[in-house]
């Protein structure tokens, strides 16, 4: 079965693992079968570390995609943390900085483009580049530390409470997937992608005909604005459990410890459209 996320369908190992996930796994090139789940050579005590000279000396673990997705994390929270005390204080007194508002406006305008942009090559790059994923952590970063700088002028503490939020809803969908034991079908994955196509083309739509004076409502403070930060939120939360899943998957069937970066990403996808559409909806229920 052919993943329907975009994050992963231009993985090849990715595809092989969920179309074959309860059977013996085939790693094109290499000629060796990989245990699938149920299998006893799934035990990763038993996994090889790979042979002197290949590209891919170990498989992927949950340690590794911990590991890759926290240096992402901290990339995103280290720009954004640089671009916030770089803007300076937007307001002074009662006063408007110019001069800080412009920078803040410069910035989220050119990290949202640069993280959009890099979003799509990861997405549909076959084989995944540290480098890329971490060129979008860092300009995520710089976008969401210019977009926090103004919502926290607005609404002083709302940020704090959106990555307390973000850390609580990944925490509690985590929890929720292990322990409920969640199974994601087909028809789940293909309503998550369509749900979040959806929402980026309402997006850039919005952006588009404000361009031309016509506010469409889905970013502002009124009743639908509340109602599309709501739907993203829980649209992010349906993501993070695909995420979870495609981890589980790669892992049981040992994948090359590079694809530890693919789910990095992922994960920072994720986490990353929670938080803005949490921080939305705190901003809102602050503003009324």
């Amino acid at each position: 079965m052919r993943s329907n996320n975009p994050v992963f369908n231009r993985s090849e190992e990715f595809n092989r693992a969920s179309s074959n996930a309860y059977g013996n796994q085939t790693y094109a090139g290499g000629g060796q079968t990989y245990p699938g789940y149920g299998d006893t050579g799934t035990d990763p005590s038993q996994w090889g570390t790979g042979t002197p000279g290949q590209v891919d000396q170990g498989r992927m673990t949950i340690d590794s995609v911990v590991q890759k997705t926290a240096i992402s994390i901290a990339l995103v929270f280290a720009t954004a943390f640089a671009t916030w005390w770089w803007i300076g204080d937007v307001v002074d007194g009662n006063v408007i900085d110019q001069d800080a508002a412009g920078r803040a406006q410069m910035l989220a305008v050119v990290g949202a483009g640069g993280a959009f942009l890099l979003s799509l090559v990861n997405s549909f790059k076959r084989v995944i580049s540290p480098a890329l994923v971490l060129a979008f952590a860092a300009a995520e970063g710089v976008a969401l530390g210019a977009v926090s700088k103004f919502f926290d002028t607005l609404y002083p503490g709302v940020v704090t409470q959106a990555v307390l939020g973000t850390f609580a809803a990944f925490v509690g969908t985590l929890a929720a997937y292990k322990f409920l034991n969640i199974k994601v079908g087909d028809k789940f994955r293909r309503g998550v992608v369509a749900g979040m196509f959806a929402m980026v083309g309402l997006g850039l739509l919005s952006l588009v005909l404000s361009f031309f004076g016509i506010s469409t409502g889905l970013y502002g403070n009124g009743g639908l604005g509340f109602v599309f930060a709501l739907a993203g939120l829980v649209l992010g939360i349906f993501m993070l459990i695909l995420d979870f899943d495609f981890v589980e998957q790669g892992v049981a069937a040992g994948l090359p410890e590079r694809e530890s970066w693919r789910a990095a990403f992922g994960l920072t996808v994720s986490l990353v459209w929670i938080y803005t559409n949490l921080l939305r909806i705190l901003a809102i229920i602050r503003g009324d």
